[in-house]
């Protein structure tokens, strides 16, 4: 198995594809266990083996599921140049129960004033105000944001198109203040950019903003993109533009967001009585 893996691997970096330093992370841990392991002793049973040594090593479920999820990327890529003659019969950890944690309006106001530096403020509002994920936010660049027509495009050239869709968006009047501030003292490319570069990772700020904002329970820079999805689904819009506001399909918003939504099933309720 090792030589699949490394072989997909070096085919994943060449082809320069999002995600590739999750993918080799995936990777290293998959070598450490299956190295020595034949592609046609691979089943379910073997799979089960690998996510109890993975606990047993301290890591999560679902980092076990990311790694197998990327055996089976390097399984099928193997059948595809014919190096396997069939694909094996895996099996995946359950899904982790989608995060709950959401920001109130108070909360949110809270975590913008406890943002010292201005493109961690900024950042945050971005995330709170497109919905969109905080790459993508940090990705952003001047080229992709019309103040004129008031939209954010969110997809970057050349990039090959994941599951995790950027789209374009448009921009409400509380972010178009904040983005005439960054642009009328910009120094670089980079929409969200510090000393004049674009910035790589906001955890450590994020997580300090956090402390300073007193905010209970695990608070993510994800949370942000989650918070504004819950708004947009409490509010009442349509989760077809929920949808494409958030780059998701309606059957994702459905089922992680629906229950924020429960007036949309009165007037159903009502015939039954």
């Amino acid at each position: 198995m090792g030589a699949v893996l490394e072989r997909y691997l070096a085919d994943r970096e060449d082809a320069a594809i999002p995600g590739l330093p999750r993918l080799q992370t995936a990777h290293k841990a998959l070598q450490r266990r299956l190295a020595d392991t034949l592609p046609a002793h691979l089943a379910a049973a073997a799979c089960r083996l690998y996510a109890r040594g993975r606990a047993a090593d301290g890591v999560t479920p679902s980092t076990a599921r990311t790694e197998l999820q990327a055996l089976t990327a390097a399984l099928r890529w193997a059948v595809k140049k014919r190096m396997l003659s069939a694909m094996p019969e895996l099996w995946l950890p359950p899904r982790a129960p989608a995060r709950e944690r959401w920001l109130n309006r108070e909360e949110a106001d809270r975590l913008v004033a406890a943002c010292r530096a201005p493109h961690v403020r900024l950042a945050v509002l971005l995330a709170l105000n497109t919905a969109s994920r905080i790459g993508a936010v940090l990705a952003l660049t001047w080229d992709r944001v019309d103040l004129e027509r008031r939209l954010i495009d969110y997809r970057e050239p050349g990039r090959a198109p994941t599951r995790k869709r950027r789209v374009a968006v448009p921009i409400n009047d509380t972010l178009l203040g904040a983005l005439r501030q960054a642009e009328a003292v910009r120094t670089c490319p980079a929409v969200v950019e510090y000393a004049g570069d674009r910035i790589g990772s906001l955890k450590h700020a994020f997580r300090d903003a956090v402390a300073r904002a007193g905010l209970d329970g695990m608070v993510t820079p994800h949370t942000l993109r989650h918070t504004a999805i819950t708004w947009m689904v409490q509010k009442g819009i349509p989760l077809w533009e929920v949808a494409g506001i958030a780059g998701l399909t309606i059957q994702m918003i459905e089922d992680t967001y629906g229950h924020h939504q429960p007036e949309r099933l009165r007037t159903a309720a009502a015939a039954l009585g």
